[in-house]
């Protein structure tokens, strides 16, 4: 039972970064389409 404790925390923890990692480059990729966007407009 430990051991499943402790692998379940490792995993968690593992998702725990990939999650911020992930949020990270979507809000990157997100910000350069709005600008790319916003500078396609006609003036």
């Amino acid at each position: 039972m430990q051991t499943i404790e402790n692998g379940y925390r490792g995993l968690s923890l593992l998702v725990d970064l990939n999650w911020d990692r992930l949020l990270y480059f979507a809000t990157i990729a997100a910000a350069l389409g709005i600008g790319a966007y916003i500078g396609s407009l006609p003036q």
